[in-house]
């Protein structure tokens, strides 16, 4: 494939396979495109398979807006015994025996992790502590010292059980572990477990059903066709949208703050997704200043995507 001939700014949808990293998909998807900016917005581990959104071009400047979403996973807990990384990448933690657990009532133990709640990330884990990620430590026997962050679980559903393994989905805020919630969901229940499959389907209002396959990658003219890709003007933020005017697209692009009357109550600190009269994504503003209690506010860029 030739280099784009005009930019291409964008998200790309990408169904990961099992067996590689976040990054890996990164790297392939940037070698056939030709596109040197190139991100995600969200890391699945090696072992996990489904959604992973590409930010291209321009939209790198959105990752941090993007990431913060909200998640859906499905996938397949095992039970019978531990695993150091709580996955099936890890070794065994303990003794491992063959347990059936279709007597169990899983339904008062996974409310117990519904709504927010503290959550201890894994040893093997890409969390820092003092610049060293806790998986590099981990496999060279350290431990750690990783303090619980506070994420929330909107769901939590068992979808079925078979003998030694359960089916679920859950639905939760950004930077939640999923493998936790299975090793977890085995000590309430009294039985160690891990995660053995995982599956994410979607993240905010991007679905899976819409990504592309990762072996379809090599295929260079499929990249930027639709619904994988959405061009930068059709990306849904997670923010309130308003529309300003050419004039002020012109101070954005500038640096430069407007005054405007959103139609909507907004507060100092808000951010806000501005369009153009095309409906094209000019910038990430900040509400820096209320003039008037429900009437015209200052916004300032934060992130300019115009130009």
């Amino acid at each position: 494939m030739q280099p784009p001939k005009r930019p291409i700014d964008g998200v790309v949808l990408i169904d990961k396979i099992p067996g590689i990293t976040s990054h890996d998909v990164v790297e392939r998807f940037r070698r056939r495109s030709h596109v040197k900016k190139v991100g995600h917005t969200g890391t699945l581990d090696p072992l996990a398979t489904g959604l992973l959104v590409l930010c291209v071009g321009k939209a790198t400047r959105l990752q941090a807006y993007l990431m913060g979403m909200e998640k859906i996973y499905e996938g397949v807990i095992q039970f019978g015994w531990a695993t150091d990384s709580y996955d099936a990448s890890g070794a065994p933690a303990g003794e491992m025996h063959e347990v059936n657990v279709e007597h169990i009532d899983f339904a008062p133990l996974v409310a117990k992790f519904l709504g927010e709640i503290e959550q201890m990330p894994p040893q093997f884990s890409a969390k820092k502590v003092q610049g060293v990620r806790a998986y590099e430590l981990a496999r060279k026997g350290e431990t750690a010292a990783l303090t619980p962050k506070r994420v929330t679980v909107y769901e939590f559903q068992i979808l079925g059980v078979n003998g030694s393994t359960v089916r679920f989905r859950v639905r939760s805020s950004a930077g939640t572990y999923v493998r936790s919630l299975a090793h977890e969901l085995g000590a309430a229940a009294g039985v160690p477990a891990h995660l053995k499959e995982l599956r994410r389907t979607s993240i905010g209002k991007f679905r899976i059903d819409d990504s592309l396959p990762f072996d379809r990658i090599d295929n260079a003219s499929e990249l930027f066709n639709p619904p994988h890709f959405q061009p930068l003007s059709e990306v849904d933020l997670p923010l309130e949208k308003l529309r300003i005017d050419w004039a002020q697209q012109g101070k954005m692009m500038r640096g430069q703050g407007v005054i405007m009357t959103p139609a909507v109550r907004v507060q100092k600190g808000d951010l806000l997704a501005l369009g153009n009269p095309h409906d094209q994504l000019v910038a990430i503003g900040e509400v820096v200043n209320v003039l008037r209690e429900g009437g015209p506010v200052e916004v300032r860029p934060k992130v300019v995507l115009a130009g």
